[in-house]
């Protein structure tokens, strides 16, 4: 076994890599960036190493500055992770003639599965199914339509490099093909810098199932399977272990085309074989295809190690320092049931608008496994993924799972930033989830549910009130009274854009009578515990202008100063402003132009996506005050509209 390894990545799995080595008495190093000067990992680690700049093109990208922190510390081994470098064949090569050891697959067995269309090819004459569709070289977009029609629409456009939902495009109607493919080829050259794509039969009610396999270079086993089919814009938002609904005969069916597909390109190491499964009559044995194979372990894999009892990185330590496979098939077996869900920081309600700011509280229930990355008081980087953790939860049934999850969600504690927490709360109580019925458009169907912004109760509002008053931790008796009459006080608190005036009246320090709207809430301490017209109160963080309540999955309120109270209100919208920190990816628009409302004016890349920006309204293009390659940050003007005119613009 190894004495001490470097872990080229950041963030959730290089803390998760960390605890594992750690258990195994195998020293490790962590590399950052100086963006992750202070990060969870770096503390964690034995050893910490900079590498570079924020941007993971001057630090996680850079192999070369990671070759060298590993020579530096006398690493032996390097584990990639997953994203970043984990499947780039020329820095498993480069590991290697180094004189390291690469945690992980062989070069040659991710150039196999590295492009969608070859893989397939390999697949079939493996013996594995692969989805109807054109997977050729011929990228000539009149060859790639008469392709589509003859596959049927719809049909799914995608980069043969991609992953991650990026270069991908659903097509419904002939008219709309050519369009579609070159949005999903600028995608894509983006991306992965390569435009190529294939072709593939659209499946109505698709389900995302993918198997955990694992290799020692010749021979491999599988872990059963996992569903992702809980996804939105193709990414996975919950996974599920064991599929439901999974027949024993299906189990088989595609546990041993998963392994002949590890077997067929000697695979070594943790991956996963994904297939795409038509639902739309039951699971069955002939209704699977293979969609790809990440050469690598996934962030979902908790959930396997959950209904295994296997520790998926241990293994992976193992095997690649030179043992064979820890476990036979017949050793393996389903234990229960178990769910992973996605704590992002994003704005739901603004499209999953990914979201950055300071984390000023972060606590999770210990019912479930926490797999994070950050703690209170860290930031929620632009230039990486907002993962804030992954919530694991398992129980006997899928039933109890299931019921778990829903009540660990529902007390994980998040002040700071915008989370879709509440999102996966109203998805874990999601009745057709809850029945095993779900396929990869759920919640596209019931989004406008689903991704509904809480409304605050009065006792919330007032609870919220008490703290920014900072009432809830005064013990003086005489506080709230002059001479014999209550102390009346206002509060003004500031939510999704709108203020609410709130009425306190203190009868003492453990009893105050709030007036939110044409409603009083009781407020009184009982025990030390506050009440609330005589429920127990939830908890609160207070920050410098913002107080958080921790219930219906955590409601955030600014705390207005009287004299500061904003004169502005509703913003230009002849301005085209920057949601986020990001970069000027492509502009649309020049002086003089004419726009109607909804055109697209410019395209900003960040975290890791591309977001079209566009005309709020009609008009002319005034002002264009960026340029393209420019970094912006949030709220950035980019183009300014004229001034409308009572005759319209000029």
């Amino acid at each position: 076994m190894f004495d001490r390894i470097l872990i080229a990545n950041r963030g959730e799995i290089a803390c998760r890599v960390i605890d594992t080595a750690r258990a195994m008495g195998v020293e490790t190093v962590a590399v950052y960036s100086d963006a992750d000067r202070a990060a969870r990992h770096v503390a964690l680690s034995d050893r910490a190493v900079r590498i570079g700049g924020p941007a993971p093109s001057d630090s996680y990208l850079k192999a070369e500055a990671i070759m060298d922190a590993a020579r530096a510390t006398g690493a032996q081994a390097i584990h990639p992770g997953y994203g970043f470098l984990s499947e780039n064949p020329g820095f498993v090569e480069a590991v290697e003639a180094a004189g390291l050891t690469f945690i992980g697959p062989s070069a040659a067995a991710i150039r196999a599965m590295g492009l969608k269309d070859a893989a397939k090819k390999l697949m079939e004459e493996a013996g594995v199914p692969v989805v109807p569709g054109y997977h050729g070289d011929n990228q000539d977009p009149e060859h790639l339509s008469g392709a589509a029609e003859a596959i049927g629409y719809p049909v799914l456009i995608k980069a043969v490099a991609g992953g991650g939902g990026k270069g991908m495009r659903l097509v419904e109607r002939p008219e709309d093909f050519m369009d579609a493919l070159a949005s999903a080829r600028g995608e894509a050259a983006t991306a992965f810098g390569n435009d190529a794509v294939l072709i593939e039969k659209f499946i109505a009610k698709p389900r995302h199932i993918e198997v955990q396999v694992f290799g020692d270079g010749a021979r491999a086993v599988h872990l059963f399977e996992r569903d992702c089919s809980l996804q939105r814009r193709h990414q996975k938002v919950i996974e599920e272990a064991p599929a439901p609904g999974m027949t024993e005969a299906m189990r088989e069916a595609m546990g041993q085309a998963a392994v002949r597909a590890a077997e067929a390109i000697g695979y070594k190491g943790a991956g996963t074989v994904e297939f795409i499964v038509d639902a739309s009559d039951g699971l069955r044995p002939d209704a699977f295809w293979f969609m790809e194979m990440n050469t690598r372990l996934q962030v979902e894999h908790p959930v396997t190690e959950a209904v295994t009892g296997v520790d998926l990185v241990e293994w992976q330590l193992r095997v690649a320092a030179g043992e064979g496979l820890p476990a036979r098939q017949d050793d393996l077996f389903l234990d229960g049931h178990a769910f992973e869900a996605r704590l992002y920081a994003e704005d739901v309600p603004k499209g999953f608008l990914p979201a950055t700011g300071r984390l000023d509280h972060l606590r999770f229930p210990g019912s479930v496994r926490a797999d994070t990355g950050v703690r209170s008081g860290d930031e929620i980087s632009p230039h990486y993924d907002p993962m804030i953790a992954k919530l694991v939860a398992r129980g006997p049934t899928r039933a109890v799972a299931l019921r778990r999850l829903a009540a660990a969600l529902g007390r994980t504690e998040v002040a700071g930033t915008v989370t879709n927490l509440a999102f996966l709360g109203a998805l874990a109580h999601h009745a057709g989830f809850a029945a095993g019925d779900v396929d990869t458009g759920l919640i596209a169907r019931d989004l406008d549910a689903l991704a509904a912004a809480p409304a605050p109760r009065a006792a919330e509002v007032a609870l919220a009130a008490l703290a920014a008053a900072g009432l809830l931790d005064v013990e003086d008796p005489a506080t709230g009274f002059t001479l014999w009459t209550p102390l009346a006080r206002d509060v003004i608190l500031r939510r999704d854009g709108a203020e609410r005036i709130v009425r306190i009246r203190s009868r003492s320090a453990d009893a105050h009578d709030v007036v939110v709207d044409t409603e009083t809430v009781a407020a009184r301490r009982v025990g030390g515990r506050w009440q609330l017209d005589g429920a127990a109160a939830p908890e609160v963080a207070v920050t410098p202008g913002r107080v958080t309540v921790f219930s219906q999955y955590g409601l955030g309120f600014e705390v207005v100063e009287p004299l500061e109270r904003a004169q502005a209100a509703a913003g230009d919208a002849g301005m085209i402003e920057a949601p986020m920190p990001g970069l000027v990816k492509t502009l649309l628009a020049e002086p003089g132009q004419s726009v109607a409302r909804g055109d697209r004016l410019a395209v900003l890349e960040a975290m890791k996506m591309e977001h079209s920006l566009l005309a709020a309204r009609d008009g002319v293009v005034a002002e264009v005050m960026v340029a393209e390659g420019d970094q912006v940050a949030a709220g950035a003007g980019l183009i300014a509209l004229a001034e409308e005119t009572g005759e319209g613009a000029a």
